[in-house]
């Protein structure tokens, strides 16, 4: 124990084992990537396994069929791919509009992909971790998990969700050397925000740039980490400025687009998306 904090049990990325969820695409197709070019071997999880098959491909790794809000399924990738050194919860949806026009069952495919795929995720792979005294979760929330924005308001109470849970086993998990952290982009150019817009004073990022922090992570074990990283301390200013003033921010940065989709079609595409898998 150091006078700062837990040593945590290094983790050497050259031959380190990883299962990223939603790796078939996006943040979790470029993390994959990442890891896989500092030596790790991969694992690719996916709701889509067409996808999910296609990025392990690519990478030499190993693709497996997840809905992260079937425990058995978790169950089984940890049986079939066995030591996993670093776990990657990235997998997530973002359905956006008017809190009271959204239907019930897409909520409940909110919070469950958002919160209990962490859920499961963790408890399914975090007793291996704790036997061999070391490993790391990263789960990936979202400045979303900090910020109330209106038209996400589930979205919104998903990520504070998932904020919360990673603070709360970290605490749980560093004494048997188990690390989780938290990675909390602002908006990303995925498929998740397809049809909103972007830009216009939100600070907007790549998926790669976020797969650059998730990586950190593992040399660093810091608890949270915003991308871009100078949004950290946001929920603090906010809480600290006068609501007249935050209300003058939202307006001059357009603070109600999610209510409104600059592109009407791709976004009824993606929620459409949400609606499909929330039928299962």
């Amino acid at each position: 124990m150091s006078i700062l904090g837990k040593n945590y049990p290094a983790i050497d990325l050259d031959g380190a084992r990883v299962l990223v969820t939603g790796g078939g695409r996006g943040i979790g197709q470029a993390t994959a990537e990442l890891f896989r070019a500092k030596g790790a071997e991969i694992a690719i999880a996916d709701v889509d396994t067409a996808a999910g098959e296609a990025a392990a491909a690519a990478l030499g790794g190993r693709a497996f069929e997840l809905d992260v809000r079937r425990r058995d399924q978790w169950d089984k990738i940890v049986a079939d791919f066995g030591r996993i050194d670093i776990l990657v919860n990235n997998a997530g949806v973002m359905p956006a509009g008017a809190f009271l026009d959204e239907p019930d069952a897409v909520g409940h495919t909110a919070m469950d992909v958002n919160v209990w795929g962490l859920i499961h995720g963790m408890r399914a792979v975090v007793p291996g971790m704790i036997d061999r005294g070391k490993g790391h979760v990263v789960n990936v929330a979202s400045l979303a998990g900090k910020i109330p924005i209106a038209g996400l308001a589930v979205y919104n109470a998903s990520k504070f969700a998932a904020v919360g849970l990673s603070a709360a086993t970290r605490l749980e998990f560093e004494p048997q050397g188990i690390s989780v952290s938290c990675v909390m982009p602002s908006a990303v150019r995925t498929r998740l925000s397809s049809g909103l817009a972007l830009g216009n004073g939100m600070p907007t990022v790549d998926p790669e740039d976020v797969a650059a922090a998730i990586v950190a992570t593992v040399r660093t074990r810091r608890a949270e980490v915003a991308v871009p990283n100078f949004l950290g301390p946001i929920d603090v200013a906010l809480a600290a400025a006068p609501e007249p003033a935050v209300r003058l921010v939202r307006r001059l940065f357009n603070g109600d687009r999610a209510l409104h989709p600059s592109d009407e079609s791709t976004r009824a595409a993606y929620e459409e998306q949400i609606r499909a898998i929330s039928k299962d």
